[in-house]
């Protein structure tokens, strides 16, 4: 990962404050696909609301990322790629999207956090933002990751 120097200069400033903190820059990243979607979702993570995200293990597969590990901090961007939070994963299991469970559904937080509402939400977002030529189907492998927030901006 190429350094940003605001991304570098938002940690340098955190560890100061965090010296528990461990000295490499995190990964930076976004929920979502669009800034708009982006907002929304770290909104809820600073709320304390969204405590779990989902991922479409084809999606790494195809771009050749590494799957996030248990312990790993990560930097948060808004929509625009400013850091605004820090998370560490605390949990991470592999199942098939039809068997995604419920309390997972509500970990992530959004709409009436219910499974119904994930599976459709998320079904919708990997057919049309997958990074991978099979997009979506029902028994596809879905990373489900817990994480705890860590710092927020």
């Amino acid at each position: 990962m190429d350094a940003v120097p605001a991304h570098d200069a938002f940690w340098e400033k955190l560890r100061r404050a965090r010296p528990d903190l461990p000295e490499p820059v995190p990964e930076a990243w976004a929920f979502g696909a669009t800034p708009e979607h982006a907002d929304g979702l770290l909104e809820l993570v600073l709320a304390g609301t969204k405590t779990g995200t989902a991922s479409s293990i084809w999606d790494y597969e195809a771009t050749g990322d590494p799957l996030p590990v248990v312990g790993e901090f990560s930097m948060i961007l808004d929509g625009s790629g400013v850091p605004r939070a820090v998370i560490e994963t605390t949990d991470l299991q592999t199942v098939p999207f039809h068997r995604v469970p419920e309390s997972h559904a509500h970990a992530e937080g959004e709409g009436d956090r219910t499974l119904r509402h994930w599976r459709a939400v998320h079904e919708r977002f990997w057919r049309e933002h997958s990074e991978n030529p099979r997009g979506f189907e029902p028994d596809m492998p879905v990373l489900c990751e817990r994480f705890r927030l860590v710092h927020p901006n």
